[in-house]
């Protein structure tokens, strides 16, 4: 069976409840031998660790830039005594998720490119890769990874990767790996199918963001949910079917890509090797 990584999975979020421990089971009977789970803010530290301690997966901590306008600015201070606590936790794979938002128009831009641009310079004190949100943000990413680079090329993924396939090409040149997940099983996101399909393989990690960003598959449109369909919840055990979507546009086997996308993620995310290597699912308890 192919073997996957889901570079990005919130297994914390309440819509998984208590359905989280058989839904990781379900991911691992296709094929999910680990997942990366980021925090977002603060008060998810914890949970995400022990998350990721019982399930046999990895996380990440940092305070995400939808949650930075309830951040308090001593929470930075908050990340950067975690990341030292727990640096000699083998299961700590990066600083995420961080990043910059531009979609949703209320927040404060400053304040978002401030808690962006001290969490990168936690990531480098601490030696951690990144995993960064870009949504209509790739060139102020850009800028911010360039300013705080300090001559070294980073290690890290840009997470939902949506942009220009100039703005791919910069981000690859500065070290990150580009994440595809739902979005590219749409028959419409022509700008993303081409990037997935054209990129060189080295380049690209696979996500599921679950329970977010839900494959076609899963998708229901705002008349479907005003006539009373819910809205699909995205798992990590969709991930095997995505990356069909995926093999399927670049015209190479599920096999292939697994190999290649699962050999990326530990590249960028080098703590991920020893996990693969050590990791087994625990017994699952009804």
């Amino acid at each position: 069976m192919a073997t996957f990584v889901d570079t990005h999975c919130h297994l914390d979020a309440p819509e998984f409840g208590a359905e989280m421990p058989v839904i990781r089971r379900r991911a691992a009977e296709r094929g999910v031998a680990m997942c990366v789970i980021p925090a977002v803010a603060v008060f998810n530290f914890a949970a995400v660790r022990e998350l990721a301690h019982a399930q046999g997966d990895a996380y990440a901590l940092g305070i995400h830039p939808l949650c930075t306008g309830e951040a308090k600015d001593d929470d930075l201070d908050a990340l950067d005594a975690e990341l030292t606590a727990r640096r000699d936790d083998p299961r700590l794979v990066a600083v995420g998720e961080i990043g910059l938002d531009y979609f949703v128009e209320s927040l404060d831009g400053p304040r978002q490119e401030r808690f962006f641009h001290t969490q990168l310079q936690l990531a480098r004190k601490h030696g951690l890769p990144v995993l960064i949100h870009v949504r209509r943000s790739v060139d102020k990413v850009l800028k911010h990874l360039r300013q705080t680079a300090g001559g070294k090329p980073w290690l890290g993924i840009a997470h939902a990767f949506n942009g220009s396939g100039q703005q791919a090409q910069a981000c690859t040149d500065l070290g990150l790996k580009l994440g595809f997940g739902g979005a590219v099983t749409f028959d419409r996101a022509l700008q993303l199918r081409r990037l997935a399909s054209g990129l060189p393989l080295g380049s690209i990690v696979l996500e599921t963001d679950a329970p977010d960003i839900q494959p076609h598959w899963l998708y229901r449109t705002q008349a479907q949910r005003d006539a009373g369909e819910p809205q699909g919840r995205n798992d990590p055990g969709e991930l095997s079917r995505i990356a069909e979507v995926m093999a399927g546009l670049r015209g190479i086997g599920i096999d292939e890509l697994a190999e290649a996308t699962t050999r990326n993620a530990l590249e960028t995310l080098p703590r991920l090797e020893s996990l693969m290597h050590v990791s087994e699912r625990p017994p699952h308890r009804a």
